[in-house]
């Protein structure tokens, strides 16, 4: 296995209580005189609190009363998990879900002890939702007097800057995910499957983790798992299908392969993507790789604090247009990242977001040819206070993408 002394753990991966004091404080001088907000989301929450729970069937809501206190309203089963990992909040339960007395019931009373039921109140949205059938009443339909306000984009938008602790997270996430990269290309051989493959690296880059970072390690991602790296069905004539997915093909020379690596610490990640060949590629497929790099510092060339990001992806579609390429243009340039894959703003001719110093975003202008394959070169940058650092430094170069 390949040698990871030069991956070192630079400071401790636990946020401190302080982190989420001042993200709370952030939220406090948005909410307009509210009296209490309302967090549905389970990945609001997170952000907030660093509670990591999965959203099911069964309601889960932060009520984050300024300058007083933190209540998570979760289920019984939960009710440990919140006290033993979730510092600065107190845990209040139900019993389970739909039970003879609705969850949201029980909401409508704690609100009641609370004193909220007729005040000014905000929420993220108008009552929980899940994908995990469930089903129950609005806000509006439980507390009928609430003077009740909407934000469903606040908690996300304080989520564009980043702090210096969720920056040293990702940057850490980069160096794990170039180590994913690197076994990525070394275990892809041809005749191997890429199920085989992927797991591979996947596995060993976390056995690495683990052992780097020992009882510091946090995954705190919910739904995701410690590494990931991938091909995601983009293998050979089936890369040419920008979100493919995996169809377990064997590897054969002269295959084109798009890469895809993340790291997950205490939640946050990064996103690179790069182009691999299995044995020289022909003419063709290196011209376009070439036009996907250039396209690539195309962006590049754009990117700095102030700019719109609109005027980002503009001058992509400029590039496609000059060089011949709408063809093999699917999607916009790129797009915020942190604990999402995908998170505000976007690179997108619609998006008119000025960059500012603490985003992170991702740039990944792709080119796919029907019969050939695609192409997609995806790398993080940090927007600083005088232009961009790049977090994920995997080569680009040729000799470094070929495997045989």
């Amino acid at each position: 296995m390949n040698d990871v002394s030069h991956v070192s753990l630079s400071s401790p991966l636990i946020p401190p209580l302080e982190e989420f004091e001042s993200r709370q404080k952030k939220l406090d001088a948005a909410l307009n005189g509210a009296e209490a907000m309302l967090v549905f989301s389970a990945r609001s929450i997170f952000y907030l609190t660093g509670c990591a729970l999965s959203q099911t069937e069964r309601p889960v809501v932060l009520i984050h009363i300024p300058g007083k206190e933190n209540i998570l309203f979760v289920p019984r089963m939960e009710r440990e998990h919140v006290e033993q990992t979730v510092k600065g909040c107190r845990a209040v339960c139900y019993t389970e879900y739909p039970d003879e007395v609705h969850p949201m019931e029980r909401l409508r009373q704690l609100l009641e002890e609370l004193h909220l039921t007729s005040a000014f109140v905000a929420a993220d949205a108008g009552g929980y939702s899940s994908a995990w059938g469930y089903r129950g009443p609005a806000l509006s339909e439980l507390c009928p007097e609430m003077k009740l306000t909407l934000f469903p984009h606040l908690v996300p938008e304080l989520r564009k800057i980043k702090s210096p602790f969720e920056l040293m997270l990702m940057r850490e996430s980069s160096k794990w995910s170039n180590l994913a990269h690197v076994l990525l290309k070394e275990y892809s051989k041809p005749g191997l499957g890429e199920i085989e493959i992927c797991l591979r690296a996947s596995s060993e880059t976390a056995s690495a983790m683990l052992k780097a970072f020992g009882p510091h390690y946090r995954m705190s991602g919910m739904d995701k798992d410690g590494v990931r790296a991938v091909f995601r069905g983009q293998v050979g004539k089936n890369a040419a299908l920008p979100h493919a997915v995996v169809i377990n093909a064997k590897l054969k020379e002269g295959d084109g392969l798009v890469t895809g690596t993340n790291a997950y610490i205490q939640g946050y990640f990064t996103e690179m993507e790069r182009v691999l060949f299995v044995g020289e590629p022909s003419p063709e497929q290196l011209r376009y790789y070439n036009l996907a790099l250039e396209a690539q510092k195309t962006a590049f060339s754009v990117i700095k604090p102030g700019v719109r990001c609109s005027e980002v992806d503009r001058e992509m579609r400029r590039f496609y247009r000059e060089n011949g390429l709408q063809d093999c243009w699917r999607h916009h340039t790129g797009h915020a990242i942190g604990t999402e894959g995908h998170e505000i703003p976007f690179f997108d001719i619609g998006d008119d977001t000025v960059l500012q110093p603490g985003m992170c975003m991702t740039v990944e202008p792709g080119l796919y040819v029907e019969g050939l394959g695609g192409f997609r070169v995806s790398d993080t940058l940090h927007i600083t206070e005088t232009g961009v650092e790049q977090l994920t430094y995997f080569p680009k170069d040729l000799e470094e993408i070929i495997c045989s």
